[in-house]
C-alpha cells in the first residue's frame, strides 16, 4: 500500500501503474469498476463489502470520501493498494477536501478501467437527484440504499421520480430470498394441480415504512394484477422488514410464508406439509455481488416500483442522464436536467440557504506551480516551512491541478 497525501489525480495515475507494473500484467484484467461514494463513518464498512464482492467479481475499486466542502482550501490524500486489504484486485481509497468534492469525477475518471463497465454505489443517505453526482451520469449502473434514508418511503418516491433504466436499490436487493421462495412456492401448487395459479389477494406482514417490505408487496402487486398491501405485524419483523407474506389463491387455497427467526421460514400450502426453508440475513458484501452480476436494465425492480409510487413508464425513460451542476453551497444556482428522464427542476434554496456565506472558490489554475504535476512527487514536508503562507493563505495566486493546494514554483 501507498499513501499519497496532499496529492494530485496524476500523481495517482503514475502511483497505480508503477504498482501495477510491479504487480504484473494480471492485475489489469478487470471486469469493470466498482465506484463507492461513501460517509467517513461508513468508509470502514464499504471497504470491507466492496472488497468481498470483488472477490467474486475482479474488478478495480475506487472509493470516494467527501470532506469538508466547505474548506477554503481543496486537497487530496489517496491510498493506493493492489492486492491488499481491499481484496486481490486494484483499489485507490481518495479523501477529497474543500471544492475538490464537488469535482470528484475530475480524479475519478482517469482511474476508471478502460472498456470496463462503471458501477456507482452510494454507500450514504441517497442522493435527492442522481444527476447531480457526476459519479453517477458516468456510470452503467447505480445502486442506492433506500433504507438509510431519513423516510424510506419518501426516498422510494423519490427514487421513481429520478429513475432511469440501470438505477437499483439494496432495500430491493435484500427482498431476492422472500421474491424466490414465494416463487418456488407457487410454481409448487401450480405443478399439483397441473395448471396455472391465480392470486386474487393477499398482505404482507411487516413494518410499513420498510423499503424493501413495501417493494415485494409491490412486485407482487405488479406479477399477480391485484392490490397486495404491507399491514403492520404484531411481531417485530426481521432486518428484511417482512414477518410473514399470504396470499389467497383461487379454489379458495392460502398460501403463506412465515419467517421463524431462525434464518429460515415456515411455508404452509395446501394439501402438502409444512416445509420450511433457508431464508439467512445476507451481508453487504453480498448484497453488492449480486447486484454485480447483471448490468442491464432491472425491469423488476421498476415494475415494483411502480405499483409502489403510482409512478409510470419508467422503464421507457432514457438510460443516459445530463450532469446538472449543483453546489451545496449556492444552491440558488444550480441549473435544470435538460434529457427528460424524470430529474425535474431541483427544490429551490431556502433563505437560510440563500443567505449563507458562500465557501471560497477555487482559484484559476496554475499547472506550472504545481511540483506533483511537473515531477509526480512531493517535496519532503521538512522543506515545506517557507511554503506554508502560500498554502494557507486565502490570497494565494492559483491552486494546483486536480484539487491540490498551490506551492511556490522552484528552480530546478
Amino acid at each position: 500500500m501507498t499513501t499519497l497525501w496532499d496529492t494530485t489525480g496524476s500523481a495517482v495515475v503514475k502511483e497505480l501503474a508503477a504498482q501495477r507494473r510491479t504487480g504484473g500484467a494480471v492485475m489489469s484484467g478487470v471486469a469493470l469498476t466498482l465506484v463507492v461514494v461513501a460517509d467517513e463513518g461508513r468508509v470502514a464498512e464499504a471497504e470491507q463489502a466492496a472488497s468481498a464482492a470483488a472477490e467474486v467479481h475482479p474488478c478495480r475499486l475506487l472509493v470516494v470520501v467527501r470532506r469538508q466542502v466547505e474548506a477554503p482550501v481543496p486537497r487530496l490524500d489517496a491510498e493506493v493498494l493492489i492486492g491488499g486489504r481491499l481484496g486481490p484486485g486494484e483499489a485507490v481509497v481518495m479523501r477529497m477536501y474543500g471544492r475538490l468534492g464537488l469535482h470528484a469525477e475530475s480524479v475519478v475518471l482517469p482511474l476508471l478501467a478502460a472498456d470496463a463497465p462503471v458501477v456507482t454505489w452510494w454507500h450514504e443517505t441517497p442522493p435527492e437527484l442522481i444527476a447531480r453526482d457526476a459519479l453517477g451520469v458516468i456510470a452503467n449502473r447505480r445502486i442506492t440504499d433506500s433504507a438509510m434514508a431519513a423516510d424510506p418511503v419518501a426516498a422510494l418516491r423519490n427514487r421513481a421520480h429520478d429513475y432511469a433504466p440501470g438505477d437499483t436499490d439494496l432495500a430491493w436487493t435484500r427482498s431476492t430470498p422472500w421474491r424466490a421462495t414465494l416463487a418456488s412456492t407457487l410454481d409448487s401448487v401450480s405443478g399439483r394441480r397441473g395448471d396455472s395459479v391465480r392470486v386474487h389477494g393477499g398482505q404482507v406482514e411487516g413494518d410499513p415504512e420498510s423499503a424493501t417490505a413495501q417493494l415485494v408487496a409491490g412486485w407482487l402487486s405488479a406479477r399477480c394484477g391485484c392490490s397486495i398491501e404491507v399491514v403492520p405485524t404484531a411481531r417485530v419483523p426481521g432486518s428484511a422488514g417482512i414477518d410473514s407474506v399470504e396470499l389467497r389463491l383461487d379454489q379458495d387455497e392460502v398460501v403463506r410464508l412465515q419467517d421463524d427467526r431462525k434464518g429460515g421460514a415456515v411455508i404452509n400450502q395446501p394439501f402438502r406439509p409444512e416445509a420450511i426453508v433457508a431464508l439467512p440475513d445476507r451481508s453487504l458484501g453480498e448484497l453488492i455481488g449480486e447486484e454485480l452480476r447483471r448490468l442491464d436494465s432491472d425491469e423488476p425492480y421498476s415494475e415494483a416500483l411502480e405499483s409502489v409510487t403510482g409512478a409510470a413508464g419508467l422503464s421507457a425513460r432514457p438510460g443516459c442522464r445530463d450532469h446538472v451542476w449543483y453546489d451545496p453551497m449556492r444552491p440558488q444556482q444550480t441549473s435544470e436536467p435538460t434529457n427528460g428522464n424524470g430529474g425535474g427542476a431541483p427544490p429551490s434554496a431556502s433563505p437560510a440557504a440563500s443567505a449563507a456565506t458562500p465557501a471560497p472558490t477555487v482559484p484559476d489554475d496554475s499547472a506550472d506551480a504545481d511540483e506533483v504535476a511537473e515531477s509526480g512527487e512531493h517535496d519532503s514536508p521538512a522543506d515545506d516551512s517557507d511554503e506554508q503562507p502560500a498554502v494557507q493563505s486565502p490570497d494565494a495566486p492559483s491552486a494546483a491541478a486536480g484539487g491540490a493546494p498551490t506551492r511556490k514554483a522552484r528552480t530546478r
